[in-house]
């Protein structure tokens, strides 16, 4: 498929969505970036300004299906089709299983794998018209279990599944579906971690360091290109070598 291409990134405020946005956007791909947050809109400005593309900011609720519906009539008519969707919203709630509330279950549970959901039902009967679409959904090395993670755990082991499954009914109408199971990334969500914890984790890390964003962006980059058209329903670690 030729033209640009444009590419929506869900979570687009935070560390990793920022970097992926940069990154597509200097390879001259129309990027929309897409977040609750407000702040949205300058991260969008700003990528633009540095790369020269055409980059927009949006607000949108990952959780809600009208708010993503209204994500997605805006995005038609700024820029039209969407060829590259990368579902990286996600949130954490940590608590162990037994002092886990409800809502911290729920709230997790709806973003990181319904609003995968919501997301990719709007995008993928366009694309099957188009003959064409590439999915990354973002997961994390937690889909393995980490203690305290139970309802962020169960949310990105479930996009591994949804992704397997869409790979499978996707491919023959030119559309790969594959997740990124990112470790320890240098973004606002690892700086939550304390200290002394994260500094015994990095002493786990082969590489003995953590990731950085645009790491996670250089591997997206790749799964949406042409050279990538073969690699389908895969899950791929980013993690300097380390496993829980």
């Amino acid at each position: 498929m030729s033209g640009k291409k444009t590419a929506v990134i869900t979570g687009g405020s935070g560390g990793i969505g920022i970097s992926i946005g940069k990154q597509l956007a200097e390879e001259n791909y129309t990027v929309v970036l897409g977040d609750l947050r407000d702040q949205v809109f300058n991260i969008a400005k700003e990528i633009s300004l540095q790369t020269s593309a055409d980059v927009f900011g949006l607000n949108v609720d990952v959780t809600d299906p009208n708010s993503v519906n209204t994500f997605f009539k805006k995005i038609a008519e700024q820029t039209g089709h969407v060829d590259v969707l990368i579902n990286n919203a996600g949130i954490t709630r940590d608590a162990t299983f037994r002092k886990m509330t409800y809502e911290q279950w729920d709230s997790v549970i709806k973003v990181n794998l319904y609003g995968s959901f919501n997301c990719t039902k709007e995008v993928v009967e366009d694309m099957i018209r188009e003959g064409f679409g590439r999915i990354v959904n973002i997961s994390s090395i937690s889909r393995f279990g980490n203690r305290g993670q139970a309802n962020y755990s169960a949310s990105k082991a479930g996009l591994v599944g949804f992704t397997m499954t869409l790979a499978k009914e996707l491919a023959k109408y030119g559309i790969t579906v594959n997740a990124i199971s990112p470790g320890i990334i240098d973004t606002d969500m690892a700086k939550t971690i304390p200290e002394p914890i994260m500094s015994d984790l990095i002493r786990r890390i082969p590489e003995g360091r953590i990731g950085r964003p645009d790491e996670i962006a250089s591997l997206v980059s790749f799964l949406i290109s042409e050279k990538a058209q073969y690699i389908n329903g895969e899950t791929i670690n980013v993690n300097g070598g380390f496993f829980f």
